[in-house]
């Protein structure tokens, strides 16, 4: 079986950005946020050199940046083990997540939330997220019938594996950074 995404989905796809770096100039300068964007643009984590140019409101917001980046397979595979322990058939024939190119699809998503989680805990913004680009990521899922209470579950395990792995004084303060983009998918619509 074959997956073939149709002309609308691949329409949304590049519109469905959930950061946003617009209002950011009251905390970075334009040379910082470019930095955010231009990581943001090749989809990829910040790196080393980049939050060493970003200034912080205190160094735990990089070092947990970092953390996370570095430890976002293994929090991505947690994550994904309790999805499955919670909907063991959702990646089985007839399951949302079937064909394995859906699933894969899936747990991409988990890694992208945690990259984009890490650009808000880095940028000290806990509202890092683009209404626009989470209104074309809800049709997105509507449109790939992406199961949504599976990705809600993934993002709240997202969270938990993420913050077990942070210091216990730090738990409390970058818990909303997950919250933000938990609370804007729950609100998604079938």
């Amino acid at each position: 079986m074959t997956f073939q995404l149709s002309k609308k989905a691949k329409e949304l796809i590049p519109k469905a950005r959930i950061v946003s770096f617009a209002g950011w100039e009251n905390l970075h300068s334009p040379a910082e946020i470019q930095l955010f964007q231009a990581a943001d643009d090749a989809g990829r984590y910040l790196e080393d050199e980049d939050l060493l140019k970003i200034a912080a409101p205190a160094p735990e917001f990089v070092k947990t940046a970092q953390l996370l980046r570095d430890r976002a397979a293994d929090i991505v595979s947690e994550a994904r083990e309790k999805v499955l322990a919670q909907y063991p058939d959702i990646v089985q024939p007839g399951g949302e997540l079937y064909p394995p190119i859906r699933a894969e699809a899936c747990w991409r998503d988990f890694w992208h939330f945690l990259r984009c989680i890490t650009y808000g805990i880095a940028g000290n913004r806990p509202d890092f997220t683009s209404d626009e680009g989470l209104h074309y990521m809800n049709l997105l899922y509507q449109e790939l019938q992406v199961p949504l209470p599976a990705m809600v579950l993934g993002l709240v395990e997202i969270k938990a594996a993420s913050l077990s792995k942070c210091e216990p004084g730090d738990r409390e303060k970058f818990a909303p950074y997950f919250d933000r983009l938990i609370d804007k998918l729950r609100q998604f619509s079938y």
